[in-house]
């Protein structure tokens, strides 16, 4: 089986860019209910991921600025403290199980290293139980 099988396509995909801002990202991750969201380079190269606590990390540092005040605070000077790993498009099933083990989703690149979507822990479970069930009744 290909890895492709479970990919969610980037346009499917929210995710904030390198010249987005604080409080853009904190608004898209609040509104689709996300605690963490990919973060890409204006050339479409994955380039880590922005999460909940990388937020309020930066607010504590920042000493709590307003929402206007977010809104001059660039994405990417907020210290990423965990940054989801990509794989490569052409991954086995073996190692994307490996990393799937340890992260909500995992982002996929292709052979430029540009960010093409990801899989999520919850579409390979259910996929898995799914089998389970096949092979048991």
């Amino acid at each position: 089986m290909n890895i492709l099988f479970f990919l969610t396509p980037k346009e499917n995909v929210s995710h904030v860019e390198e010249d987005d801002t604080f409080r853009q990202a904190l608004e898209k991750m609040e509104h689709h209910g996300y605690t963490a969201i990919p973060l890409l380079g204006k050339d479409g190269k994955y380039i880590g991921t922005i999460t909940e606590g990388d937020l309020l990390w930066c607010l504590k540092s920042n000493d709590f600025p307003s929402l206007k005040q977010m809104e001059g605070i660039p994405i990417t000077s907020i210290n990423r403290r965990r940054d989801n790993k990509a794989i490569h498009i052409s991954v086995s099933m073996e190692e994307l199980f490996d990393k799937i083990t340890n992260q909500n989703f995992v982002p996929v690149v292709d052979d430029n290293n540009v960010f093409i979507g990801i899989i999520t822990r919850k579409d390979v479970i259910l996929y898995l139980a799914n089998k389970l069930d096949e092979k048991i009744n």
